[in-house]
C-alpha cells in the first residue's frame, strides 16, 4: 500500500501522465507490415499501439516483430513484408488501464512496461502512461517529500538501535 504523504506528492502532477491518443503514434490494424516499419522507424519507438476502425485498442506491434518478418538465414528481405499485415505480427495480450486507473497497479505495471495503454470502458483507446512520467513524479516526490513534511523514525527502529547500542 502506498501511504497517503507519498501518493498526495505523487499524484501532484497527474494531469501530465496521460500522453492523449492524438499525441501518441499508432498503426490500424489492416495497415501493410512495409508501411508498419516506416512509421515505428520514423517516431523512433520500438513500439506502438494499434488500433481498428473505431479506435479501438486491439494490441501492440514492435520494431522487433516487423523485423523478424524480414530476416531468413541469409539476408535481411523488405520482400517477405508483401502481404502481411499488422495483424500478421501483433501482439493481442496487452495489459492496459482504464481512465479511472489506479497508482499502484500503473507503478506495479510500469516496472516491466514503457508504457500503458489506456482505455474507456468499451476499449476505445485514450492515451498511455508513460515509464517517463511516472518517473518524473517519483523525481518530484524524492526532493519535495521532506521540504514538505517532517518525516520522523518509527518508534520500533529507536527501540531497535537502543537495544543495539
Amino acid at each position: 500500500m502506498i501511504g497517503p504523504t507519498v501518493k498526495e506528492l505523487l499524484l501532484e502532477n497527474q494531469e501530465t501522465f496521460l500522453i492523449p491518443a492524438n499525441n501518441v503514434a499508432n498503426v490500424m490494424v489492416e495497415h501493410p507490415l512495409d508501411h508498419c516499419l516506416l512509421v515505428l522507424s520514423k517516431v523512433g519507438y520500438s513500439k506502438i499501439p494499434v488500433l481498428d476502425k473505431e479506435d479501438h485498442l486491439v494490441g501492440l506491434v514492435s520494431l522487433t516483430e516487423v523485423v523478424e518478418k524480414m530476416i531468413d538465414l541469409k539476408e535481411i528481405n523488405m520482400a517477405h513484408l508483401n502481404g502481411l499485415a499488422v495483424a500478421d505480427v501483433m501482439e493481442t495480450s496487452v495489459a492496459v488501464v482504464t481512465e479511472d486507473w489506479d497508482l499502484e497497479e500503473v507503478l506495479h505495471l510500469l516496472v516491466d512496461l514503457a508504457f500503458l495503454p489506456v482505455v474507456n470502458e468499451e476499449r476505445v483507446f485514450k492515451g498511455i502512461i508513460t515509464r517517463k512520467e511516472i518517473l518524473k513524479a517519483v523525481n518530484h516526490m524524492a526532493h519535495e517529500l521532506e521540504r514538505k513534511n517532517m518525516l520522523l523514525p518509527k518508534a520500533s527502529a529507536n527501540l531497535e538501535k537502543q537495544k543495539i547500542g
